[in-house]
């Protein structure tokens, strides 16, 4: 039998989201608030490396940023395609989670065995994280705050309880964010943060280049080739990979591919993701006063429970992101541009808002905005290893990725080194996942996931056998 959730329970009237939606801008709020006009050059000249990044998002610049820390002496070219944070790492939410596993119910059920290590080390990313924002000096607005994980329905408290946050039951959450859509909630307060996305990207790259990697702006790749020939003289070099774009080669020892959603350079990783989008709305700076009537003085993230679930959080003029619920994927895996607007989404979203806030009546949202999300099939990142152990690659992040692009540097560096450390030995990190399916069957299936989790959220949690054996094979996907 099937019931309303609690954003359907009390919808505003239409006309009160249309007139909060009137005004709003289709762009990035963090890319325009970050005011950073900084551009670096196009590679136009074939040159050489110790290390090639491709990809100038946060994976890429934090390998480049720990490649030099490791080495200062190694020559590092970084390219990037379009600009420096654009893609997913400009337009994110913002959230920093010390999880690398997508929380503890997906690690648990993928690696059991390995979850008091993945736990440890995913604290350890984070505090790591938190000490570069200080050495290296990046102006991102890092609040390590916390987070909220809140029940909106009754099937949901339970899960809290069960969890290692601290447990605050409808009075105490209430007291903390005041939306009478809380039924309980649950305090991680030491296992997330929140940062400014634009700003960290643009940050990272300020710190690579002051540690003097070469960063090159539109300057896309178009394919990764190996060769043996010498180079200079050195052992070091002579053998060799390289990667090419419309106006120059860059022949180096070794290459880390940091491409997130886009399709890959190495043919068998090709299936390994799905572009899956996701939408976000802005609001206009609160007043004091409507700040007020939701508290929120902790100023932590915030996620429901759902399958389908939203995510929201205070920006630093006291704005409110507010994003998720629909995940869209498109069939033959494109991403484009055109996926980005999609106006039965943002009126989704502006009603599901006003249900959670109906103090904030009123309020107008700013910007809107959608970003792809690269969606692998064990929920989290996965690793590879290729051409005679010369290029490492990371992707798969699955929203996941502030964090934990931060852990991926340094096992692709680990792996390009050759050194078995912990973190590069994990089963996590040197087993692969399955692949997605080719098209139609991708579509398809991804379509029949979609109902099958909108079904779960109005059946109390309940899910279906689709579900069930696509939890039982590993195969995962989620809002």
């Amino acid at each position: 039998m099937s019931h309303s959730t609690a954003f359907e329970r009390n919808l505003p009237p239409r006309g009160a989201v249309e007139n909060a939606l009137r005004d709003t801008r289709q762009a990035v709020f963090w890319l325009e608030d970050a005011g950073d006009e900084t551009r670096y050059p196009t590679l136009t000249a074939d040159t050489t490396a110790d290390l090639v990044v491709v990809g100038g998002g946060y994976c890429g610049l934090w390998t480049a940023i720990r490649a030099k820390q490791r080495d200062p002496g190694a020559r590092v070219v970084l390219l990037e395609a379009k600009t420096v944070g654009w893609a997913a790492s400009g337009r994110n939410g913002g959230f920093c989670e010390a999880s690398l596993t997508h929380g503890e119910g997906n690690g648990e059920a993928r690696w059991p065995d390995e979850m008091s290590v993945l736990d440890r080390l995913g604290m350890e990313n984070l505090d790591a994280i938190e000490r570069s924002v200080a050495e290296l000096g990046l102006d991102c607005e890092f609040e390590r705050n916390g987070s909220l994980d809140v029940a909106v329905e009754e099937h949901q408290v339970e899960w809290l309880r069960e969890g290692d946050g601290v447990f605050l039951d409808q009075e105490a959450i209430r007291a903390q964010v005041n939306s009478p859509t809380y039924l309980a909630g649950s305090w991680n307060r030491r296992t997330s943060a929140l940062v400014h996305p634009a700003k960290l990207a643009k940050e990272l790259a300020r710190a690579a280049v002051s540690l003097g990697v070469d960063v090159f702006e539109h300057s896309a790749v178009a394919g990764l080739s190996s060769d043996t020939r010498g180079g200079s003289g050195s052992a070091r070099l002579s053998s060799r990979v390289s990667v090419t774009t419309d106006r120059a080669t860059v022949r180096a020892a070794q290459i880390a591919l940091a491409t997130n959603v886009f399709p890959s350079l190495v043919g068998r990783d090709r299936l390994m993701t799905v572009p899956v989008y996701d939408y976000v709305l802005m609001t206009e700076p609160l007043t004091p006063s409507q700040l007020a009537s939701i508290g929120w003085q902790g100023r932590q993230g915030i996620g429901d429970l759902a399958n389908q679930f939203h995510y929201y959080r205070l920006t630093a003029d006291n704005r409110i992101l507010w994003g998720g619920y629909d995940a869209v994927y498109h069939f033959g895996r494109r991403v484009d541009p055109s996926y980005e607007e999609r106006s039965a989404t943002f009126s989704k979203l502006a009603a599901h808002f006003f249900s959670t806030f109906p103090q904030l009546d009123g309020v107008r949202f700013s910007h809107r905005w959608a970003g792809a999300i690269d969606t692998s099939t064990q929920f989290c990142a996965f690793f590879g290893l290729s051409h005679g152990g010369r290029v490492a690659s990371a992707a798969g992040f699955t929203g996941l990725g502030v964090a934990s692009t931060h852990f991926a540097a340094d096992v692709m560096l680990d792996r390009l080194a050759g050194l078995d450390t912990e973190r590069a030995t994990l089963s996590m990190v040197t087993k692969r996942p399955l692949p997605f399916p080719p098209e139609p069957v991708a579509f398809l299936g991804v379509q029949a996931t979609r109902w099958a989790l909108n079904r779960a959220d109005h059946s109390r949690g309940k899910r279906n056998l689709l579900l069930r054996t696509l939890d039982a094979v590993g195969l995962g996907f989620d809002s």
